[in-house]
């Protein structure tokens, strides 16, 4: 178990504003700083930093908790993990850990180097007489022994026991293969393997460690590529090809291609800023990961209409970063692979006059779009405004909006002041649209909130949302929770996790144990510690009195000593007239305000 000293410690030298700063582009309103959220994709920033609670919490997604929280979900890692990483990050010695953490803490660690070892198998098996037509297949393809020794490509043997035994005989267990996805298993049989006659791609994360693969197969057969399922080390939505090297290139920008062999043949072609989504469609997460390392994003997918409609989705997630976004189109339906190999030794220097006269990703959106209508014809040319009206209508950028008007008015010949009045008021009303998306998707979520309350019966509202403020108030004033535990003990509550909660720091506070965000990380889940990070962040806004304090425990009284109608019906007139006159003494010591309305 990590000691209560160990936490305070990495709380003193892990500052929250300090951390995040790192991912999150931050500015301070008010006390508290805000940014746009790292965990889902969206234009206005929700995501707030607090550091008097040292704590996080978007009001999007609901994202939310303390620092090692922070670093557990942006680093994809376990609790232990971003323990370790914010101790060796501030200089300090982790203690021993034992149990279940330790458990999970080693299983992951034994993933990584079955991982690495299957690397090192496939590595060699590439060389050696059973991989001889995969490396021809290679060399076929254009790539030299620096780059695939560069990139650890290798090959997956023709049997479905060779890799399973091979770890195995370096000590690995069936359930370890199976958890790497390494093997799979019916009715726990012997695991065979999950790749086999596949040339192989190491999937490798931004710490260098092996997470996954890709598997190609030579043969005209689907799938054409294989890829490790989720497990605990990797998921998919979350990494990207090749970015352990782009992120090293100073350039600024990131080239994103489709597939493993165009990140490499561009690679070896000496543009080392590339990366590729890992056999899915571009993610929000893999989105916001490349605007942490460039400013510019220049996608190059397949011209056919799948690569089309992919460019399209990337454009529209990158679009809600920050970044530029480029678009390339390889001539002749080509893929950036195939159009080096074509052009020899002179295909980085066309490379790289496609990269130089690339259109950003309005321009392509409106060259594309034109390409659907006649516009010689009034009847073309009127349907090709309405529809790119409509486009540069969504930018939320007015210089855009005016540059792009201008060049839409050369193009057809109608009045650019023209142009500009009907973009405005087609701009308006997506506004108003999105208002309206806005204010539905509020009252979703406060139904949402409302039907897990009333799941139980013993649970309402009012009662939750003051035993949510109290429990803030108390986590924000620890020097003073001594007096409020007095008045209240966590059996008047009516909330189950909240009760929960009270009980945690009522018990911490007894046993004169710290009881911050971070020190809770232990005794609750990611999730469950999220939504402690909530009612932190709504206390940030209601920045109650000791006075509201006392109000909250009123209420919570109050809700906790009212019968249900069967108790009413069932108890005698004296337990009734105690029981009012009770109720009315805790009602008449204040009234509940705190910004949700008087109760």
């Amino acid at each position: 178990m990590i000691s209560d000293g160990f936490i305070e410690e990495l709380k003193l030298k892990s500052d929250i504003v300090d951390i995040a700063s790192y991912y999150v582009n931050l500015k301070r309103q008010g006390k508290n700083l805000w940014g746009l959220c790292p965990f889902h994709a969206e234009k206005t920033p929700s995501f707030s930093v607090f550091p008097d609670s040292g704590s996080f919490y978007c009001f999007g997604c609901g994202a939310g908790g303390d620092v090692i929280t922070f670093i557990e979900r942006i680093e994809n890692l376990d609790y232990i993990e971003a323990v370790k990483f914010l101790a060796d990050k501030a200089g300090i010695n982790m203690p021993q850990n034992d149990g279940k953490s330790e458990d999970l803490s080693n299983l992951r660690r034994r993933i990584f180097e079955a991982n690495r070892e299957a690397a090192r198998f496939f590595h060699n098996t590439l060389y050696s007489e059973k991989g001889k037509e995969a490396l021809k297949y290679l060399k076929i393809r254009g790539l030299t022994d620096n780059t695939i020794k560069k990139f650890g490509l290798g090959f997956a043997p023709n049997s479905r026991y060779e890799l399973g035994n091979h770890l195995k005989s370096q000590g690995f267990k069936p359930y370890e293969i199976i958890q790497a996805n390494l093997g799979v298993s019916k009715e726990n049989k012997e695991p065979w393997s999950r790749f086999f006659d596949r040339v192989m791609f190491p999937i490798i994360d931004l710490r260098g460690n092996v997470v996954a693969f890709g598997g190609r197969t030579m043969l005209d057969i689907k799938p054409k590529y294989l890829n490790t399922s989720d497990t605990i080390i990797f998921k998919k939505s979350s990494n990207l090809f090749s970015l352990n090297f782009a992120k090293n290139e100073s350039t600024e920008k990131l080239i994103l291609v489709e597939g493993y062999m165009d990140v490499i043949a561009l690679y070896q072609a000496g543009f080392k800023n590339t990366v590729a989504t890992l056999g899915t469609a571009l993610t929000p997460e893999q989105a916001k990961l490349m605007s942490r390392y460039a400013k510019e994003i220049i996608i190059c997918y397949d011209s056919d209409l799948a690569g089309q409609k992919a460019a399209q989705r990337a454009i529209d997630l990158l679009r809600q970063t920050d970044v530029l976004i480029k678009v390339v189109t390889v001539p002749n339906g080509k893929d950036p692979d195939e159009f080096i190999r074509l052009h020899g030794s002179e295909g980085p220097t066309r490379f790289n006059l496609l990269l130089n006269s690339s259109n950003n990703d309005v321009e392509y959106i409106l060259k594309k779009e034109a390409l659907k209508y006649d516009i010689e014809t009034t009847d073309g040319k009127i349907a090709y405004l309405k529809s790119s009206i409509k486009i540069l209508s969504k930018l939320n950028n007015r210089l855009e909006q005016d540059i792009f008007a201008g060049k839409l008015s050369e193009k057809v010949g109608v009045d650019k002041s023209t142009i500009m009045m009907q973009l405005l008021k087609e701009h308006k009303k997506n506004k108003i649209l999105e208002e309206k998306k806005e204010f539905l998707k509020i009252q979703q979520d406060l139904s949402a909130k409302r039907d897990f309350i009333n799941k139980d019966k013993s649970k309402n509202l009012r009662a939750a949302v003051a035993e949510e403020a109290l429990i803030a108030f108390i986590i924000n004033n620890p020097d003073i929770a001594n007096n409020i535990f007095l008045k209240l003990t966590p059996e008047k509550f009516c909330t189950d996790f909240n009760k929960r909660v009270y009980s945690c720091l009522f018990e911490r506070k007894k046993a004169n144990r710290p009881f911050s965000l971070i020190d809770l990380t232990l005794d609750f889940t990611k999730e469950e510690i999220a939504k402690i990070a909530s009612f932190l962040a709504i206390e940030s806004r209601r920045n109650s009195t000791i006075k509201a304090a006392y109000e909250y425990i009123d209420v919570i009284l109050y809700e906790s000593e009212k019968f249900s109608e069967v108790e009413l019906n069932l108890a005698d007139e004296n337990k009734i007239r105690e029981y009012m006159l009770k109720l009315k003494s805790i009602k008449n010591r204040g009234k509940f305000d705190n910004g949700y309305g008087s109760y």
